[in-house]
């Protein structure tokens, strides 16, 4: 049999970056600050982000540097290795190879530390006490506790409330690396005491989260927002990924893939893993790369690509990207991590620019993919990484009916270990498949900001 694992050595850890803002097939759509409607410059972001990452938010350099420091911490897991999941194609009948990319050898179980150890880092050389930040699984709560406490910072997690009760062993984890944890939406900001106000038994969202964390770090001159996907700057500290990835399908004899897929809730994790493949796709590589999301929470699918707020409260710039509206709040599906309005800009105009293809799905389904998955590989996957194993199988059982041999490559982001409770009412016959009704994304997206284009200079 063909290797099962490659890996790498610590000394093949990437030493930069890769931004893919110079390679985009179209110039991104700039923030834009909502009262003026004008681009936003670094001295709007200042209040909530250390300079370095305003920086790299806004650099057109097509490759930055990772300091020492931070990959002094990546080392604990970094390079993760590549499967090739031999087990799985047997299963299937496939003659396809599949391989995954497998995040859950972090410490916090899956991709998410990747940009929370660089976010912690640039905090504290701004010589910042505390970092705010939301969570919607739990995971990046998760991560940059983690981080902070390596660089000695301290942490305040704003917890979607569904997930909080869902899944009770992230907010412990969070708190053994020193976090503050609350379930979100809380009385301790106007943006929270707001929504109860309306709906006192509200499950949160992502979107409400984000309003928290973004008033208590405005509020307070030692604290600053943490974001843990969506901006650019986010998505670049993730290409490790995908920098990785290439090196091991190199050692493999792959070369480049056919296929990837991977999970999107803000597009992190997919960006990470994908970003640089889309270089070579945009120079000509044969490359269909598919970001997979919810059916209950359908934004590159269903959503409408338009300005809107990154949070429920609108105190935050306007971006251009697929929405559902900034008052969407999803069902309480276990996919916690994938329930947010809207998605990563430069993600976004890879979808609408048709570079990459979004597809939606069901989560009974993508449970049934993550079982056979487990079975197979061994490895428990995170209701979040089981839409792209989902996707992975379905591309793999359609080269079973054409006899293509095809390479996939699946971004495995997270384990499962932490939603158990999920797969027991998978296994109990208790879940339940939601599509959002098209009469409440129409609901939603009326309310969306009248910006369709910033006041340039």
């Amino acid at each position: 049999m063909e290797d099962t694992k490659i890996v790498l050595s610590e000394s093949e850890l990437p030493q930069c970056w890769y931004n893919i803002n110079p390679d985009l097939p179209a110039p991104l759509p700039p923030p834009i600050h909502p009262g003026t409607g004008k681009p936003l410059g670094p001295a709007d972001l200042a209040p909530l982000f250390p300079m370095e990452l305003i920086k790299q938010e806004m650099s057109m350099d097509p490759w930055i540097e990772i300091p020492n420091e931070v990959r002094d911490v990546l080392r604990l897991w970094r390079p993760s290795p590549l499967y090739r999941a031999h087990r799985l194609e047997k299963a299937l009948g496939t003659p396809a190879r599949v391989y995954y990319k497998n995040e859950s050898f972090s410490p916090p179980g899956s991709h998410k530390p990747n940009t929370a150890v660089a976010q912690a880092y640039y905090n504290k050389q701004e010589g910042l006490k505390r970092i705010a930040t939301e969570t919607g699984a739990g995971q990046w709560g998760s991560a940059l506790s983690f981080a902070c406490q390596f660089f000695g910072l301290e942490c305040t997690v704003y917890m979607v409330k569904v997930s909080y009760h869902q899944k009770p062993y992230r907010r412990s984890l969070m708190e053994t690396w020193g976090a503050t944890v609350y379930a979100s939406p809380t009385n301790l900001t106007n943006a929270g005491r707001g929504v109860l106000e309306k709906d006192p038994d509200s499950p949160g969202s992502l979107g409400i989260a984000i309003s928290e964390a973004v008033e208590d770090a405005a509020t307070h001159d030692d604290c600053h927002y943490s974001l843990g996907s969506v901006l650019n700057h986010v998505l670049l500290h993730q290409t490790v990924v995908g920098l990785e990835a290439k090196k091991q399908l190199e050692i493999a004899g792959e070369g480049l893939p056919d296929v990837i897929c991977g999970c999107v809730g803000g597009g992190s994790n997919f960006a990470g893993a994908a970003f640089p493949f889309v270089k070579d796709k945009l120079n000509g590589a044969d490359i269909d790369i598919i970001a997979c999301e919810p059916e209950a929470c359908p934004t590159l699918t269903r959503g409408l690509y338009h300005y809107d707020f990154g949070d429920t409260a609108m105190l935050t710039p306007l971006v251009k990207m697929y929405t559902l509206g900034h008052g969407f709040v999803p069902a309480p599906i276990h996919a916690g991590g994938l329930r947010y309005h809207g998605d990563a800009p430069q993600l976004c105009l890879l979808v609408k620019e048709g570079v990459i293809a979004a597809r939606a799905y069901h989560q009974i389904p993508c449970f049934d993919a993550a079982v056979q998955f487990a079975r197979t590989e061994g490895f428990l996957p995170a209701p979040e990484t089981s839409h792209a194993i989902r996707c992975g199988i379905d591309e793999a059982l359609k080269c079973k009916e054409t006899g293509e041999e095809k390479c996939i490559m699946i971004a495995f982001s997270g384990h499962g270990f932490f939603d158990l409770g999920a797969y027991d009412s998978y296994f109990a016959g208790d879940l339940e498949d939601y599509e959002y009704p098209q009469e409440k994304i129409e609901e939603a997206l009326q309310a969306l900001p009248p910006f369709e284009n910033p006041v340039m200079e």
